[in-house]
């Protein structure tokens, strides 16, 4: 039998199978509202037999978008253009998740086809904020938050998890990884402060666990909360696997379900080789110091290596992202090499192997 094909539950949700969707940015959506892009691009993946459809890093505030074009949840219009994704995902049996976020330094940015550089004020940019005035590449440094604002904060995110329920999402996910705002208190490369919000690793840890505390308070206790981390900085001095670990078994005792295990993109002087699966032993690490059940990313691309992750227990289930945008029934394509049943809609059962 097919561990990747095995039902999952955290917490009173049940994903059919292992096959996730990573949450992907799309920068199509409008004063942060949901298109019907976003429609066709999630109900793609649970159309085509995923288990878990996470919608892409979505700001819980305007100034956290990525990119003016980036997703948001800040305010209940928002929320509601989002019912009739997650109520299609629902109805082909996969199960729809977001990925809050904020971006911090690495905000105001434009699309990858638009240059990825940084969108001033006059051009429809917004100034930035951060763990401390630390700049990312030549983009100019943002500014400190306070911290008035950083008490204030963790009720954002509690908001912003309000709204996704009543849009329909059924898990939840803190987005701390790849050099945004959450990333940046955590790893040293970025968080220069002398307060209780820096120095050592409780202390850039702080908003983290304080804005998974108040999400896990805003949730019904049948809701999974998970957390997405980067492991390592990919640079000396930087944020370590083995502090990510230890950051991973606090929030275990925060009421955190799963780890999303990724790693880098806090700083432009990271030295990354990608291989298929690299990112996989971190997941893996996590899992054993933490308890916590992980899901691991990375250049995953064929059913047999996923089969493998799952079955040898090195994760618990995979997120994937570029192999899905070309393939969107990559998991009904999986289960066949495996010899396991997957989900096809009615209208499709003539595709169906054998049929």
């Amino acid at each position: 039998m097919s561990v990747l094909f095995s039902p999952m539950t955290l917490r009173g949700t049940t994903t059919r199978n292992r096959v996730w969707v990573s949450p992907m940015c799309q920068y199509s959506s409008i004063d942060g509202h949901p298109t019907d892009w976003h429609l066709v691009h999630l109900g793609s993946f649970a159309r085509g037999g995923a288990g878990l459809v996470m919608a892409e890093a979505t700001a819980v505030s305007p100034e956290g978008r990525i990119s003016p074009e980036d997703a948001g949840i800040w305010n209940d219009a928002q929320a509601a253009d989002y019912r009739r994704i997650t109520d299609f995902i629902r109805s082909q049996g996969a199960v729809p998740a977001i990925q809050l976020a904020h971006a911090g330094r690495k905000a105001s940015t434009r699309a990858p086809w638009r240059g990825r550089g940084y969108v001033p004020v006059e051009e429809g940019g917004w100034p930035t904020v951060g763990a401390s005035a630390v700049g990312y590449a030549d983009w100019p440094a943002p500014r400190e938050l306070t911290a008035d604002e950083l008490a204030a904060f963790p009720q954002v995110w509690a908001d912003a998890a309000r709204r996704s329920l009543d849009a329909g999402f059924e898990v939840i996910e803190v987005h701390a990884a790849h050099g945004y705002l959450l990333h940046q208190f955590l790893s040293p490369l970025t968080n220069r402060r002398t307060d209780a919000w820096g120095g050592d690793l409780a202390g850039r840890s702080r908003l983290l666990l304080d804005v998974v505390d108040a999400v896990r308070a805003a949730l019904p206790d049948d809701v999974p909360l998970l957390v997405r981390l980067s492991a390592t900085d990919w640079v000396d001095g930087g944020l370590s696997v083995d502090e990510t670990a230890r950051v991973a078994r606090i929030l275990a005792d925060h009421g955190v379900d799963l780890v999303d295990v990724s790693s880098g993109g806090n700083s432009p002087a990271q030295q990354i080789a990608p291989s298929p699966g690299y990112q996989v032993p971190f997941a893996t690490r996590i899992r054993e110091e933490s308890g916590l059940p992980v899901a691991a990313v990375g250049l995953i691309t064929e059913p047999q290596q996923a089969e493998e992750v799952v079955a040898t227990g090195r994760a618990d289930a995979v997120f994937l992202a570029r192999e899905l945008l070309r393939d969107p029934s990559f998991a009904q394509r999986a289960a066949a090499e495996l010899g396991a049943d997957a989900y096809w809609p009615d209208q499709y059962l003539r595709a169906r192997p054998g049929a």
